[in-house]
C-alpha cells in the first residue's frame, strides 16, 4: 500500500463536484486501499478521494477503537467504512453544534452545524448497495466527508474558524476528518 499526499485548498479538485464512481476494478480497490492508509497515518477518522487529488465520489472513515471509543460507539469503534457514491436520504431536523478540523486544513479548527442523525444511501467497495444510519459523531464525519464530494469545506459553513493553540490539540469532541 502507498500512502497518498493530501491536497490543500488551494488544489482545484477541492472545489469541484466529485465524478460518480462505475468502475470498481483492482485499480480502484488500491486506491481505497490506499485511501484507508493514508487516513490512518494522518491521522484521521475520514478521508474524501477528492483530498487525495482524486475526483471520485469515494470516502473513507473510521472511528477510533480505543476504549473510550468503544464506550462512546460500542461495535462502530474501530469499524472500516468504505461509501462509494453516497447520498443522504434523511436526516433528523435537530442539528448539533461540533468542532471539526481537516487534513486537507492543517492548523485549523471550526465551530459547524450537523444534523444530530442522518441516513445514507450508498455502495460498498464492491458496487453492492448499502444504507447506513449514523447519528452523533459518525454523522459529523460523513457529512463533513460527503461535504468533500461536493466540493465543499468545512470552513464553508463554520460559525468561527480558528488556528488550533496546544491544547486544542488534546480536545476529545474535536472531529478531525
Amino acid at each position: 500500500m502507498t500512502q497518498l499526499d493530501i491536497i490543500r485548498p488551494d488544489n482545484p479538485i477541492l472545489r469541484k463536484k466529485a465524478k460518480r464512481v462505475t468502475n470498481f476494478d483492482k485499480k480502484f480497490q488500491t486506491l481505497i486501499d490506499n485511501m484507508v492508509e493514508t487516513m490512518i497515518e494522518a491521522p484521521g477518522v475520514g478521508l474524501a478521494a477528492p483530498q487525495v487529488a482524486i475526483s471520485q465520489r469515494l470516502l473513507v472513515a473510521r472511528l477510533q477503537d480505543d476504549e473510550k471509543s468503544k464506550e462512546e460507539f460500542g461495535d462502530l469503534a474501530g469499524k472500516l467504512f468504505v461509501l462509494v457514491n453516497p447520498e443522504i436520504v434523511k436526516s433528523s431536523k435537530e442539528t448539533v453544534e461540533g468542532v471539526e478540523g481537516c487534513l486537507s486544513i492543517p492548523g485549523y479548527l471550526g465551530t459547524v452545524d450537523r444534523f444530530e442523525k442522518i441516513t445514507i444511501d450508498s455502495l460498498d467497495r464492491n458496487g453492492k448497495a448499502q444504507r447506513i444510519k449514523a447519528e452523533g459523531w459518525l454523522a459529523r464525519v460523513f457529512q463533513h466527508e460527503i461535504d468533500h464530494l461536493d466540493g465543499r469545506l468545512y470552513i464553508d459553513i463554520a460559525k468561527e474558524v480558528w488556528e488550533v493553540n496546544p491544547e486544542d490539540e488534546d480536545d476529545e469532541n474535536v472531529v478531525a476528518e
